[in-house]
């Protein structure tokens, strides 16, 4: 993981030996637009292009890669999105919160299904009461979570930052330290 200021490379080796690399970008979706991703090896050096004056260790991991480069933007509903009360219908998951990719979308879903299957046993005939208290759970949970997730995607982006790496690695020293304690 080398990440920097709108900008980041991260690798990892997958099963087979493969050795997978993604790239974050902070750009406007014209710049991704003009890139011919049916040319792979053209798309993977205009990438790399944007890590100009980087290692070429680095910038190989985009170039020489084993995997093609696919554009996957990454989508988010702002922190804190509600909706007024509709009879008989809720979200849970990505539908109710998508967040920045933090890890945590999917233990929210989880999270959602079950206390929303507990609201429902809890009002047995009455599914607007099941549904009112499980929103009215899940709202400030998800906003909360979204504003950690929105935070961690911008320390990994740089925003606000100079010295990127130390400020990650005082993020995950902070975790761990608050886990071990916990």
């Amino acid at each position: 993981m080398v990440p920097s200021v709108d900008k980041g490379i991260h690798a990892h080796r997958e099963s087979g030996d493969t050795l997978h690399t993604y790239v974050s970008l902070s750009r406007p979706p014209e710049w991704f637009a003009a890139i011919d991703f049916t040319d792979p090896a053209a798309a993977a050096a205009r990438i790399a292009a944007e890590f100009d004056g980087w290692a070429p260790e680095l910038t190989a991991l985009i170039t020489d890669g084993d995997t093609e480069p696919v554009l996957r933007p990454q989508y988010t509903l702002p922190i804190g999105h509600r909706w007024a009360r509709v009879p008989g219908v809720t979200l849970i998951g990505d539908a109710a919160h998508l967040m920045p990719a933090n890890g945590e979308g999917a233990n929210l879903a989880m999270l959602d299904g079950a206390e929303l299957a507990v609201a429902l046993a809890a009002h047995p005939g009455d599914a607007e009461a099941a549904l009112t208290e499980y929103e009215q759970a899940m709202f400030p949970r998800s906003a909360k979570v979204g504003a950690e997730g929105k935070r961690f995607d911008e320390l990994l982006a740089g925003v606000g930052e100079d010295d990127v790496p130390r400020i990650l690695i005082d993020a995950f020293r902070e975790f761990t330290g608050a886990a071990r304690e916990s």
